[in-house]
Parts: structure tokens; sequence; C-alpha cells
């Protein structure tokens, strides 16, 4: 397949919220106690709920700078591009990108919206229903087609998750963005029945549980004083054990039809997994009582699971190992694992070194998530104008070039102390 010929649809990018995103949603009675964007003397913006404080309001939205100003830079709105936070921007960043849709994750709440969790459950739901709306009735539903749209969960209470699970798939939203570790967040774990009134609902409104890398707050480093390579090699084993959790959990047995996605967790790591799980089962079973009606739980796995990459020439090319139809592609627009604005050249260089067939293609690209996500662009955007080749001719003339942004330029040894910093991470986890 000729790279122009794709089609891209990518089931993991991020939003950078803007200012103004609770004042149509949130009830008057609340606009007060709204969390605020406040911009600093220094030129930096964080945003405020009561006393806490999210100081990374723009976290690694490097998108089109050059790679010297990575790290935990940018610290402002006007240190990103305008596609973070701006849907119009961003649909003309999606175009010059060759991306036909996108699903965007959640920035200052956290993945699991831990920060809207308060003492007052009226308000905390009336936040998380705002930035829901916000999130479907004008980010979404400003260009149809576009964008998969994404629920945060009522993490707190799940009888009220379920209903929010509920209330939004009747707007459309069958994705619910939640954590990979809740028991780390102080919840009850996968393995607890706390959580069934929230599987139920995802059952029955058709809607996938994305559990992203990082989203309890908690990544894999090993030691304090570890350099950030650590962290950002290990990313993606944050989701192994994610995996092994709700594989061997009740939850696969007694609700067969839920869907769980992988997200930003890589594909090349899962045939050893699902060697691995198999093994385990084959060796212990008869002393840990699982069981799942005859099946491996390789099998199991493929029938619950969906895996998300990024480029991964070696999961790409242990497509079969995976299950052709349990992996999707994304992009991680805006961060710095992202290669916007030239993805495509990326992944069909890949696909092209794993002589990978059109249909195959096709499935990875865009066929999975829109039968995953139970999402059809092209009831909105024909075909032939929803190919890489397509979109990237209608933003001719759109600015893509790298461009230094930052305010000031932090050497290497200042970013490395910011990072070890507990004052760069805020009283709540960015995530």
């Amino acid at each position: 397949m000729d790279r122009d010929e794709m089609i891209l649809i990518s089931v993991d990018d991020h939003i950078v919220e803007p200012p103004d995103m609770f004042v149509n949603h949130l009830p008057k009675k609340y606009q007060d106690e709204a969390p605020r964007l406040v911009h600093q003397d220094d030129g930096s913006d964080m945003w405020k709920f009561r006393e806490t404080v999210i100081p990374n309001v723009a976290l690694n939205a490097v998108a089109g700078r050059p790679k010297e100003e990575y790290g935990l830079e940018p610290q402002g709105l006007d240190e990103i591009r305008p596609g973070c936070y701006d849907v119009n921007e961003r649909v003309k960043d999606m175009n010059a990108g060759g991306i036909l849709a996108s699903m965007n994750f959640p920035s200052f709440p956290g993945f699991a919206a831990r920060l809207f969790a308060t003492e007052d459950s009226d308000f905390s739901l009336a936040l998380v229903r705002a930035y829901n709306d916000w999130h479907i009735d004008e980010w979404c539903a400003a260009h149809p087609g576009r964008f998969i749209p994404m629920a945060l969960p009522v993490i707190w209470d799940p009888q009220l998750c379920a209903q929010e699970v509920r209330r939004v798939a009747g707007k459309g939203c069958h994705s619910l963005t939640f954590s990979e570790n809740p028991a780390a967040m102080g919840y009850p774990s996968f393995h607890s029945d706390h959580w069934d009134p929230l599987w139920q609902a995802l059952v029955d409104t058709g809607t996938i549980l994305n559990v992203h890398i990082g989203s309890s707050g908690r990544l894999s480093i090993p030691a304090v004083d570890s350099p950030p390579d650590v962290m950002i090699t290990l990313q993606p084993m944050n989701i192994v054990q994610a995996a092994a959790d709700l594989l061997w959990s009740r939850v696969i047995k007694q609700y067969p039809d839920i869907k769980i996605a992988l997200s930003e967790g890589g594909t090349g790591w899962i045939p050893y997994f699902m060697e691995r799980v198999d093994r385990t089962f084959e060796m212990h079973a008869t002393w840990t009582l699982q069981d799942f009606g005859g099946k491996l739980p390789s099998e199991v796995f493929r029938e619950h699971f969906l895996t998300c990459f990024i480029s991964d020439p070696l999961g790409v090319r242990l497509r079969h190992d995976i299950g052709i139809d349990n992996i999707c592609w994304e992009a991680d627009y805006p961060h710095s694992d992202s290669m916007w604005p030239g993805a495509p050249e990326e992944l069909h260089t890949v696909l092209e070194r794993c002589q990978v067939p059109d249909n195959e293609i096709n499935k990875m690209t865009h066929q999975n998530a829109m039968r995953w996500y139970n999402f059809d662009p092209f009831t909105h955007i024909p075909r032939e104008q929803a190919t890489v080749g397509a979109l990237r001719k209608a933003a001719e003339g759109h600015d893509v070039s790298i461009q230094s942004r930052s305010h000031r330029i932090v050497p290497p040894e200042k970013k490395l102390e910011a990072f070890h910093s507990p004052a760069t991470w805020g009283a709540a986890p960015t995530r």
C-alpha cells in the first residue's frame, strides 16, 4: 500500500484543556469553585483547584519543537502549538499529519479524574459531567467524524460511574478512560466486586475500558534518584501488571463481553506475555483454581483486549502472535513519543519492512478502531477524502515547521534537577 493511501485513526492522543472549558457546562452554583487556569508572573500557566496545584499545564506537549526543548517543558499555553488546546487548530494539525480521526485522553484532571474526587459527591459529579459534556458536545462535535469521544469516570463511586457510562453512551460515547491500577489510588482492586456496576454498564452499552499507562499516578521507577531514561524506558511495562490483573480476574469470567484497551502500552511484549500466561495456567491451574471454560488464557486475552502501538517494529512483525484483530495504531500527539507530522512516514516504513499486506494494514490503521469503538467516520467524511494524501492536500499552507517556543532555554542539568523535584509534579499526579 502506498503511504498516501493509508487511512489513519489514532486511539491515543492527548488534550491540553483550554481555560474556558467549564463555562458552558458546569452549573452556576459551582462556577466559582471550578478549576481555573492561572497565569504566573514567570510566564508559566498552572491549573488550580482548591488547594491543589497542577503546575505543568502543558507537560510534554512538545509537538513541533526541537528535541533540545524536550523535557518537562513547556510550562505555558503560549509555548505549545495551538492544536494542543484549540480544536480547530487540532484538526489542521491532524490533516497535516495525515490523521483522519483521534481519541483524546485528558491531561490536568488525571486519566481517572482523581482530581475531581472531593468530599462533596454532588460537586465532584458535576465536574465530571461538565468535562464529559465539554469533550463530547464541544471538542468532538466541532468536527464530526474526526474524534472518537472519550469520557472521564466517576472513580469514587461505581454506581455513579455506571450511570455516567450509560448517560454518555446515549450521546454516542463508547469509550471510558480508567486507572490501570485503582488499588494504587486507594480504591478497591480489579479483583473486588466493588466495580461490578461499572462492568455491567460497560457491557450493556458496548463501551471500551481504556487503561492508560501511568493512569494511577504510578510509573515504574526503580529508585527515586534514577535518571528519567529509566521511567521512559519502562513506561509500557506499567501496563503489563494491568493486563495480568484483568486477565486473571473474575471480571473476564463474569462479564464475557467486556472489552479493554491497553492504551499506550505497545505490543512487542505481548507474545511473551501470552506464552507466559498459558504456561502459568498449564502448571498451576489445578491449585489456583483458574478456569477459562476450556480455553487458554491467550485465547481469552484476544477476545477481550485491544493493544496499541506507535511504531513498534517488533510488535508489527509478531502481529499474528498477538492477533491481527486486536491491534490499533496511535500517534500520541502532542507528546514526545509522537512523530507528528511525520508519523505516516515512520509507520509506512515499518509496515513495508514487515511486509504487511494491505488488508492487515487497514485493520491496524483504522478498521479495528472503528469496530472496537463503534465509530464510523465515513458517515461524515467520504473515504477518498480520508486518506493521508487527501488530508495533507487539504492542509497545504499549514505551518508544521520545527520551531523554538520556549521563553527560556533550560540547560540539560537543570532539566534533570527539575525532574527529581517533588515541586515539579505538584500535589496530585499529572496523569
